[in-house]
């Protein structure tokens, strides 16, 4: 990763603010639902639906990859109109991409340095090869190519996981282990190598890479209507809106048919969660950006200009302190810290929030000094 340092009289806002904002609060959430105190004890919303279904928890992820289609228009629309310079642009998306994979596949060997278990497949793999395919895809199409891809993308995952047999199954199925997807995992990748929770399929698995790229290329659609210059702010907030609300009465209705499945990333998903994103960032974009309503946003914007870096520290300090034993049971620091800290004084589950909540809080405190400093660390 490369350290960027702004010069004392650079804006850190010299950008969709409202997006950042959207960012922030993604990742905020995303870092209060993976540090709980006790895995245990977790409020249902916190928790990810068992199977089909949607909980919020459910929504942190396609809304950081459909952030990540927006951002894509932001950086690369300007650079995109020189055409000269597409190769070196595509060879930039493409190492961003590979680094993004690579501190994922880090975060799954560290600290033991496994191989022969390491989970191939990962939050941080996903976003690194979605970013890859769409920048692509962003550079070297137009809108029109990028909304029949996306809705390609949707038609072909559904035909695939629906109809197509399972081999040693012999019918398709969207059960955990027997899917179309589960199967490709299996025999492309390893049991060994998956998620280790269920060992026989993986949530982030390559078929599922299909549709969560319809994720990111639904953020480029929305982010390239967000650059319009032809269309006033109001005209672009009630179409987004428009957009979102039927996105996700589409995605309800695929859902009666190809259920709503965030493991499976079906493309009913897709829709639901890209059209509540996109709901999100039009309400966002309008209070903040349109209306200038801005002093609150600081919290939220130390978190979105910082994204991948605070994912990144937040996993490796929660392996690093498991290292480091203390106390008769040699608990790890962190556990131990719950065990003394907050477990005696709250019910098992508010004791649990109540640790993510400090966690959500220690990394503000970390990320407000980055901002201040006007440093922001790049991929």
């Amino acid at each position: 990763m490369a350290q960027q340092t702004l010069a004392p009289d650079a804006k850190l806002n010299n950008r969709l603010l409202s997006l950042d904002v959207f960012r922030g609060l993604t990742v905020a959430g995303m870092i209060l639902v993976n540090n709980p105190g006790d895995w245990g004890h977790i409020y249902a919303p916190l928790e990810h639906a068992t199977w089909n279904g949607c909980t919020p928890t459910d929504l942190i992820f396609p809304f950081f990859l459909f952030i990540v289609g927006v951002s894509i228009v932001f950086a690369m629309e300007t650079k995109k109109a020189d055409t000269a310079n597409h190769s070196k642009l595509l060879i930039s998306v493409i190492r961003r991409g590979a680094i993004l994979i690579a501190l994922g596949w880090f975060l799954a060997l560290y600290p033991k340095f496994n191989f022969s278990t390491m989970r191939i497949p990962g939050v941080l793999p996903r976003i690194g090869l979605v970013f890859a395919i769409c920048g692509i895809i962003f550079v070297k199409t137009e809108r029109k190519t990028q909304l029949i891809l996306f809705w390609t993308f949707l038609i072909l995952y559904f035909i695939l996981m629906t109809f197509i047999p399972v081999p040693g199954i012999g019918y398709a199925n969207l059960q955990p282990e027997t899917n179309l997807g589960a199967w490709v995992d299996r025999t492309l990748i390893g049991s060994a190598h998956l998620w280790k929770s269920s060992v026989t399929w993986d949530p982030e698995g390559l078929l599922g890479t299909i549709p969560a790229c319809g994720t990111t290329l639904f953020g480029i659609l929305i982010g390239t209507w967000l650059k319009r210059k032809d269309k006033d702010e109001p005209t672009k907030v009630t179409w987004m809106f428009c957009v979102g609300l039927g996105a996700v009465i589409l995605g309800l209705l695929w859902d009666l048919f190809f259920p709503i499945n965030k493991a499976l990333w079906t493309s009913s998903y897709v829709l639901y969660a890209g059209g509540l994103a996109t709901l999100g960032l039009a309400f966002c974009y309008w209070i903040i950006d349109v209306q200038g309503y801005k002093r609150f946003t600081q919290a939220f914007v130390v978190y979105g200009v910082n994204a991948i870096t605070v994912f990144f520290l937040s996993a490796f300090i929660v392996k690093s302190a498991a290292l480091i034993k203390v106390g008769d049971k040699q608990q790890g620091i962190l556990q131990y810290c719950y065990q003394h800290g907050f477990a005696p004084y709250f019910s098992p589950v508010n004791a649990s929030l109540a640790w993510a909540i400090c966690m959500v809080l220690f990394f503000m405190l970390i990320l407000t000094w980055m901002y201040k400093k006007k440093i922001i660390i790049k991929v």
